[in-house]
């Protein structure tokens, strides 16, 4: 398999997957990064392939050894395939413990109709999340608890963000998003059945106690505020976890899976 190979840290490739790193640079050309043998992987088998991938064997877990079959399987789905130098790909890699691999990947956009709701629809909303990691994080819960879709509202932070991707080890590429302002949500779930249940501190009913089956939207707020007033005052219902100690409220990533899962648990 003969692919380039850029030892220079000067390189021009070089110097453009650093860039990537900020979003303008990301949504002037469209694409986003993907680091790590797991995350590019989901990548590949939901279909999203890669543009570019760029590999450093100097960098490759001494147990893994699935890296060539990775290369391959991009490569056969039009990938073009660059080696880079240890040291380059040191400067190009935002993980801690690089594993030495790095895709380049095409952005998509998801409108709300695009969603591929079940008849009994279970979604999850966020408005304003604030942390790439909280949304990874948020990512991942949702995946795990099945949703149809996660729909982010009013975006503080950017959905292709490298933390993002990490912190969601890759289920971005499984779970469907859209990303919408939150009147325009508000009135698509309303137009579908869809009962809102808004997470809020200030809440008398506890989230166990609610109702969270049949056509459901689970809605959290941002870290810093929470829910804004026209999500609490016109969502269906309001729930809040129940805490003992002296914190008045939990991460939302944490939140979320708290909430989620109730309603896994009641929907069966």
């Amino acid at each position: 398999m003969e692919a380039e190979r850029i030892t220079s840290l000067q390189n021009p490739r070089v110097k453009q997957l650093v860039k990537l790193r900020d979003r303008r640079p990301r949504d002037q050309a469209g694409v986003f990064l993907v680091e790590g043998y797991r995350q590019i992987r989901r990548a590949l088998d939901k279909g999203f392939a890669p543009a570019e991938l760029y590999f450093a064997p100097e960098w490759y877990l001494a147990d893994q050894g699935n890296e060539p079959a990775l290369l391959a399987d991009a490569a056969a789905r039009g990938a073009q395939l660059c080696e880079l130098s240890k040291e380059a790909f040191a400067k190009v890699a935002y993980r801690e413990r690089p594993d030495g691999l790095l895709a380049v990947v095409p952005q998509w956009h998801r409108e709300l109709d695009d969603l591929p709701i079940s008849l009994t629809p279970f979604l999850l909303v966020v408005e304003a999340i604030e942390k790439p990691g909280n949304l990874g994080t948020i990512l991942r819960s949702a995946d795990a608890a099945g949703v149809d879709g996660l729909i982010v509202c009013d975006p503080v932070t950017d959905l292709f963000n490298p933390n993002v991707v990490r912190a969601s080890t890759g289920v971005l590429f499984s779970v469907p998003v859209a990303i919408a302002d939150s009147a325009t949500v508000r009135a698509w779930l309303r137009a579908r059945g869809i009962r809102s249940v808004a997470t809020t501190p200030a809440a008398a009913q506890l989230h166990t106690a609610a109702k969270l089956t049949g056509s459901l939207a689970i809605v959290m707020g941002s870290e810093q505020y929470g829910l804004s007033d026209d999500w609490l005052r016109e969502a269906d219902d309001r729930v809040r976890i129940p805490m003992a100690g002296q914190a008045d409220s939990l991460n939302v990533a944490m939140a979320t899976i708290i909430t989620l899962f109730e309603a896994v648990r009641q929907r069966g």
